[in-house]
């Protein structure tokens, strides 16, 4: 095959016919500085450049250096190379390397640089797993593998005596003796759940199902404080049929609270992926303060961070910022939540009762969607939602108002239970006919209506009024 090429000088060429691996095998490769062949978009035909037949294609090259007249010619030669008998990778997961220094003032970066004169490689156990996450403190350097939290000293490093003693002296080494930190828990395969504020960080060890926190005394678990049984639960449901799910943690700046957002994956890691029909999420906080989880989110976010006494998360390529007062409350990515909380009344455990009203202290706008009693391990009463003050307000006769849902008496709101059970044996008033609930506890959860939930709202004690009842 044969072209035509006119050019502004005689000089030489070299024509050649290589393999086309495009998707497109008639479209040939052109490198030329004289139009583009024929076949490609919105190009100018060149004369006598056709596509080939075969599934290659023919390119032209430059054989003069720098494309000049009469320059040095590069013609085919002897090209040296070189045969890898062995070519395998390793990969070493437990180790750490460092290169030269970067200093941006004198404009010396050497990031470049692994000097095999030196020892610039550090190693960790390996039985404890893979190293996940780094963090940079002071002149110390926490590292997190699967199973241990390590800390290695930078610019200097550790003297022991025979007795087992050690001193801290100044080193040349960058990376120093490295120190384990006492127990047995690592980040697992969860870096994304590490945060810090402080002299505190806190991640998780999904392995073995808690959440963690490391400060100046150590490592301290603190899912153990009322939590154990439910992060046993969630953290094990991260990797369950469905894959691997995420773990993503930050910090509250704004409320100093350790934010945890626990999230199933959404499809499986099979090939091709199928998806999760309902791919379950967790977000809560943990606080200092009160030593415990005290409150739970409805948002589930991609990434946490906090930024100059703002709290920000993203969500789905988008960045949000919380707390604003221009949006209303338990409103998260567009989407309009309730407040609840969920109470336990169980006084005399052992003795059968009758809940008869429930009564509480705080703002106008907490109704009742649900008041759950149990008789016996079979038996449940309820009763009807009740609603808050303001909603359940209304006119009746001669003008005067009523309130179908709480009523408000000495700054109490207070309402009468009405049961909405069916009748069971040996019962002879039940129903709407029979006032309040029996059980030996109760399970009732108290939430925000629709109406006055824009403004803050408070709740400082709930509860109930009872009398024994015999079956």
């Amino acid at each position: 095959m044969g072209a035509i090429i006119e050019v502004s000088y005689f000089n030489a060429f070299l024509l050649k016919k290589t393999v086309d691996t495009t998707p497109t095998p008639d479209v040939p490769v052109w490198n030329g500085s004289f139009g583009v062949p024929t076949g490609v978009a919105g190009s100018t035909p060149v004369a006598n450049v056709a596509p080939s037949t075969d599934g290659t294609s023919w390119a032209i090259e430059e054989a003069r250096i720098r494309g000049g007249y009469n320059n040095t010619n590069i013609d085919y030669g002897v090209k040296a190379y070189l045969v890898e008998d062995n070519p395998n990778a390793s990969f070493r997961i437990n180790a750490l390397i460092y290169s030269g220094i970067y200093n941006s003032r004198t404009g010396i970066n050497n990031t470049n640089v692994f000097s095999v004169g030196e020892d610039i490689t550090k190693s960790v156990d390996p039985a404890n797993g893979s190293i996940q996450k780094l963090y940079a403190e002071d002149t110390n350097l926490v590292i997190f593998q699967e199973s241990k939290v390590s800390r290695a000293l930078i610019d200097k490093d550790a003297i022991y005596s025979a007795e087992g003693g050690g001193t801290v002296t100044s080193s040349n080494l960058v990376i120093g003796a490295i120190q384990p930190y006492a127990g047995e828990f690592g980040i697992s395969r969860n870096p994304e759940s590490f945060a810090t504020y402080g002299y505190r960080k806190y991640f998780t060890d999904k392995n073995r199902n808690s959440v963690l926190r490391l400060s100046m005394d150590g490592i301290t678990e603190i899912s153990s404080y009322g939590m154990t049984d439910y992060f046993r639960d969630q953290l094990g449901a991260l990797d369950g049929t469905f894959g691997k799910g995420k773990a993503i943690g930050g910090y509250d700046i704004y409320t100093k609270q350790y934010v945890l957002s626990l999230q199933q994956s959404e499809q499986t890691i099979a090939n091709p992926p199928v998806a999760n029909p309902d791919p379950q999420s967790v977000n809560l906080s943990f606080d200092e303060r009160v030593l415990g989880f005290p409150s739970f989110f409805s948002y589930q976010p991609d990434q946490i961070l906090s930024i100059q006494s703002n709290y920000y998360t993203f969500k789905g390529n988008k960045l949000y910022k919380h707390y604003d007062s221009a949006v209303a409350r338990n409103n998260f990515y567009g989407v309009q939540y309730d407040s609840s909380i969920q109470f336990v009344f169980n006084p005399s455990p052992s003795l059968s009762k009758v809940f008869k009203t429930v009564n509480y202290e705080g703002s106008n706008g907490w109704e009742i969607p649900s008041f759950n009693a149990n008789r016996s391990f079979e038996l449940r009463d309820t009763i009807s939602p009740i609603l808050s003050y303001n909603n359940g307000a209304y006119v009746g006769d001669f003008g005067y108002t009523y309130y179908a849902g709480f009523d408000k008496k000495e700054g109490k709101y207070m309402t009468n239970l009405v049961n909405a059970s069916a009748a069971t044996e040996g019962e002879v008033v039940f129903g709407n006919s029979m006032t309040g609930v029996k059980g030996y506890i109760a399970t009732v959860t108290i939430k925000s209506d629709t109406t006055s939930r824009t403004g803050p709202m408070e709740l400082f004690a709930v509860s109930s009024n009872y009398v024994e009842s015999a079956y």
